[in-house]
């Protein structure tokens, strides 16, 4: 029998993307078992118990792998970010990747070893296990091409991005605001910088990498990746661009999906501004007033998504936060004003079914690839209000670039005025401006979906894939 193993990193968003892609080879190569390796971590990434657990019942080929937590070397509350406490994470479960990754050898030929960027510790692993090691990046070909040209800049600059006020350039790419890079690597002298640099520099180790696009959106990032400019010193790996991969189904299935939908089925065509920020996009109590006031005074039909602040206690600051209190959170009377026109849920929607929905004229978005891709395979053009992580580089691309989204501009201390939250979500909806992202998007959904259709670009990617998986088996053997 013939395996393939996934690893994700913790994070819901991450999680759906692997079991997509493993739902993907299944479709077209139904005689290989896939195999999804999964960390239960003690803080906050998204709910994912139900999704294993509707993902298993509804697709019995994918079996999940439960790995045990390693003990991390200091508490939660202690670690200077999120990626040094994952990067720790990650690199302690080594043992047990091992011993997970040897069993499986043990009573089936594991063609490959698929991991996410986070994941790279794992390479050690595979190595001694001689399984093949392809990277799955969850994000853009931009994303992907700026990482793999970050050592060079790690090089040429010595400076720290968040100091530089400059434009900086990388092969495929538009010009980059040095303050827009990833969030991670904006201090040069951070751990989560450290990390970073570890991880951009293994990327070339790999037998290939898999990416989550399609050639014809981000055609100029593909054309510099395969032709090696964004590695300067060695060769590139291989890339497979086969998406867009979207999930199928969402990420916690609370309740109040139906309520969504239902509400939805009562508004005129696309006529709503959804506005929903991620899994791990918590807002200040001040910036969700700022939103309703600008909701309100839009005019405009609206479906929000409303999670509670951070935490401000740091002990709790990795930990999932409880559902909001909408009344005391939002301005007095805001949800009685709008109900005839607005819809606030708690903390969770079905995104992927609310985008479909032919109510849904248009989308306020964190710029989480997942989300984009969701968006673009709806035709829902968008309003591109970057959070965290690589969220800056999507909005560069998706307004410079791609044209399928408005910016949202911030103040210095990343607040989004009322104002400016109103005036974007008009533009989009009703000037020329928005009509001509909307028919961008429009042919973008098109070309999304004849690459994943039978003789599509990232069809035949993937079978180039697997067959490049069965020449190194050979080649091992």
């Amino acid at each position: 029998m013939e395996s393939v193993v996934l690893y994700p990193s913790p994070g819901i968003g991450h999680l759906i993307s692997m079991v997509e892609l493993g739902k993907l080879i299944l479709r077209h190569h139904p005689s290989i078992s896939i195999v999804i390796f999964f960390l239960d971590p003690p803080f906050n990434t998204g709910a994912t118990a139900p999704y294993i657990s509707a993902v298993s019942s509804t697709t019995p080929s994918i079996t999940f792998r439960h790995l045990p937590i390693p003990t991390l070397p200091q508490h939660l509350s202690s670690y200077p970010s999120f990626e040094a406490l994952m990067f720790d994470l990650l690199t302690l479960s080594n043992p047990n990747v091992h011993q997970a990754l040897q069993s499986i050898s043990n009573t089936s030929t594991v063609l490959a070893l698929v991991i996410d960027m986070f994941c790279t510790p794992a390479l050690d692993v595979a190595g001694e296990l001689n399984v093949p090691v392809y990277y799955f990046f969850t994000f853009s070909c931009s994303g992907l091409a700026l990482f793999l040209y970050f050592p060079t800049l790690h090089r040429n600059i010595t400076q720290s991005f968040k100091d530089m006020n400059t434009l900086l350039q990388a092969p495929g790419l538009p010009p980059i605001p040095s303050e827009d890079m990833p969030t991670p690597v904006l201090d040069r002298t951070s751990k989560a910088y450290e990390s970073f640099v570890y991880h951009t520099t293994h990327i070339t180790k790999a037998a290939g990498i898999i990416v989550n696009s399609f050639e014809s959106l981000e055609s100029k990032a593909v054309k510099a990746i395969k032709d090696g400019l964004c590695v300067r010193d060695r060769p590139t790996p291989q890339l497979f661009s086969i998406g867009p991969l979207i999930a199928t189904q969402g990420g916690d299935g609370r309740g109040n999906g139906k309520e969504c939908l239902k509400w939805l089925d009562s508004q005129p065509k696309r006529s709503v501004v959804f506005l929903c920020l991620g899994s791990m996009g918590f807002l200040s109590e001040e910036q969700l007033k700022e939103i309703a006031v600008g909701l309100e005074t839009s005019g405009r039909r609206f479906l929000w998504v409303v999670r509670s602040p951070p935490s401000k206690d740091q002990s709790r600051r990795f930990l999932a936060p409880p559902d909001p209190d909408l009344d005391s959170l939002l301005p007095d009377g805001f949800l009685d004003r709008t109900k005839e026109r607005g819809l606030v849920v708690k903390s969770w929607a079905p995104q992927v079914a609310v985008l479909n929905h032919g109510s849904v004229g248009g989308f306020v978005t964190h710029c989480g690839w997942n989300s984009v891709l969701e968006a673009i395979s709806s035709g829902v053009p968008m309003v591109a209000w970057p959070l965290y992580a690589e969220q800056r580089l999507n909005k560069v691309m998706m307004v410079k670039e791609m044209k399928i989204a408005l910016p949202m501009e911030s103040s210095a201390a990343g607040l989004v005025t009322s104002t400016e939250l109103e005036k974007r979500v008009r533009e989009l909806m009703e000037t020329e401006k928005g009509f001509s992202i909307r028919n961008r998007v429009t042919a973008m959904k098109d070309e999304a979906k004849a690459a994943m259709s039978d003789g599509g670009s990232s069809v035949a990617e993937l079978d180039k894939l697997i067959k490049s998986w069965r020449q190194k088996l050979n080649h091992i053997s």
